[in-house]
């Protein structure tokens, strides 16, 4: 557990002591070795720690974010809200615990063919993470489907944001605002639906199969499950 925890330790100071140089020289090489430099963390741990280089630092960025995200959601009451401004409000707070750049520099850096599939990974990790957070209990093809729509919404709103300019970015959570009342009365067209009749009769062969599709269990003691 000693070990671990150093490691922990010296991976949390290479990704601290890179930020000021991803701001400029992008997520890369050449900012790990700068972090490595400025860290004093030895070479030979700080590759072991991030054997990719820049896309390394990258995911550990993000991955920093959503538990920021989660720790600020768990010091919040939440009582008084509608679901749907829960779920904005942990966008809003993922967003706001971010740096602009350094999340342009990490998009530039998923936006690329070989990173495409990381980066999407990363989409769906804070999709689950906010449903996660907010209690969502569901066990069947809802699992997927909430994730989905998140990650399409967080996707698009981010995109909106790294090109905001308005004052504290109101765009951007009335934007966000606009994309979950989507989300929201496509809700309501799936609850008129099964609400209907005919329409029940209809879907009761695809809504069958889809009530066998079940969410994954979490393996304990794997590596890596308190980052998802």
């Amino acid at each position: 557990m000693e070990q671990e925890n150093s490691m922990e330790s010296a991976k949390s100071r290479i990704l601290a002591a890179s930020l000021g140089h991803a701001a400029f020289d992008g997520w890369s090489e050449v900012t790990l070795k700068a972090a490595l430099d400025d860290s004093a963390v030895a070479p030979a741990l700080g590759r072991a720690l991030f054997p990719r280089g820049g896309i390394d630092l990258a995911v550990a960025y993000h991955l920093q974010g959503d538990r920021a995200m989660r720790e600020a959601l768990a010091a919040t009451d939440l009582s008084s809200l509608r679901y749907s401004d829960r779920v904005g409000l942990a966008i809003k707070l993922r967003l706001q615990g971010a740096d602009k750049e350094l999340v342009r520099r990490g998009s530039a850096l998923f936006a690329l063919p070989q990173h495409a599939a990381e980066g999407a990974r990363l989409i769906w990790g804070t999709a689950d993470a906010v449903w996660t957070a907010l209690g969502d209990s569901s066990v069947d093809f809802n699992w997927y489907s909430k994730r989905a729509t998140l990650s399409a919404v967080y996707a698009a709103t981010v995109l909106f944001w790294l090109g905001d300019q308005s004052e504290q970015e109101a765009d951007t959570w009335a934007f966000l605002d606009r994309r979950l009342e989507n989300v929201m009365q496509f809700e309501k067209t799936k609850a008129s639906l099964r609400a209907n009749p005919v329409a029940k009769a209809l879907l009761a062969g695809p809504l069958a199969l889809l009530g066998r599709i079940r969410a994954p269990q979490p393996q304990a003691g794997l590596p890596g499950q308190n980052d998802l």
